[in-house]
């Protein structure tokens, strides 16, 4: 039996009203999963992935009709995603009230950011080897001031999700340009690294627990894993079971297996060599990826089979 996993959903939901979402996040994991500080891009861009992110950014950024971009002063849909996320962190803080939980909280990470934000002339961030530094060390400094807020409102430990979706396109150099007809150079490995390794940094110096989440195809494993993540969290219905897995997992790297059932959870993990029992205290199990294009009804069952899954191992 596998003793201790865990289930929590992956940061989106369906819905524009807060405290409904996370009331029900909370019910469904509060006793024994992890949970989550719900997204609802229903809300605008402000409440979705890169808006969340951007609220907590020191760097001023303002939304334009291509998307989110540096700009000399903190813009409108700015002001508006901070304004978002502490009115929501206020209505958690009010449900969560006298309990100890597990915690996480979501940010998009270095590589995504740079692959999405455009610099103030055009074009994005990730073309440029000092703007993509920039950006990366803000990150860091703002997940720090952001985990301190979180441990003077909540009773427990602290997750971090680094949401990096577009990681494998960067590395590809397949981002295209502004103009639509090339694309972006690629990152190597070791610039990559170098990126996440201030977000990955300072979630440990807060003493929260950093994990990565891609639900892209062709996972940097070895990357993720060496930049300091202590947890992967990954769309198992595209993953191969391959020597690089065991070795990460046997080196002490969780893995948080997305939108798949137990079953397939243990295939995956006998491929690689290991026996239900090893997986104590080592495994999550959550939605393949965000869950704001489903249905409200389609997104709690969504939740509610990982919680299944991860209650049938024990």
């Amino acid at each position: 039996m596998i003793v201790g996993m865990r289930a929590t959903g992956i940061g989106s939901m369906p819905g524009d009203e807060f405290s409904p979402v996370a009331r029900y996040v909370i019910e469904t994991f509060g006793a024994d999963g992890i949970v989550f500080v719900p997204e609802l891009p229903d809300r605008g861009a402000p409440s979705a992935m890169l808006g969340r992110t951007l609220g907590v950014l020191p760097l001023p950024i303002d939304l334009q009709p291509a998307g989110w971009r540096l700009a000399p002063g903190e813009g409108m849909d700015q002001r508006r995603a901070r304004s978002a996320l502490r009115q929501d962190l206020d209505v958690l803080e009010e449900l969560l009230a006298g309990q100890t939980v597990t915690l996480k909280q979501q940010l998009t990470g270095p590589l995504t950011l740079a692959a999405t934000v455009e610099r103030p002339r055009g074009d994005k961030v990730v073309s440029d080897h000092g703007a993509r530094r920039e950006l990366a060390e803000a990150l860091g400094a703002a997940v720090g001031e952001h985990l301190a807020e979180l441990r003077r409102r909540f009773t427990g430990d602290l997750v971090v999700q680094v949401d990096e979706p577009a990681i494998t396109a960067v590395l590809a150099g397949s981002i295209p340009t502004a103009s639509g007809f090339g694309r972006h150079r690629s990152i190597d490995a070791p610039g990559a690294d170098a990126l996440l390794r201030p977000v990955v940094d300072a979630i440990r110096d807060a003493g929260a627990r950093p994990v990565v989440h891609t639900c892209a195809p062709d996972v940097p494993v070895s990357l993720l894993a060496g930049a300091g993540f202590e947890a992967i969290a990954f769309d198992l219905s595209l993953a191969e079971p391959s020597d690089v897995w065991a070795q990460v997992f046997e080196a002490g790297t969780d893995l948080w297996f997305g939108g798949e059932g137990a079953a397939r959870i243990e295939e995956f993990m006998s491929r690689l060599g290991f026996a239900p029992e090893s997986f104590a205290g080592r495994a999550a199990v959550t939605p393949a990826c965000g869950l704001a294009g489903r249905s409200p009804a389609d997104a709690r069952r969504a939740l509610e089979q990982a919680a299944t899954a991860a209650r049938s191992f024990g």
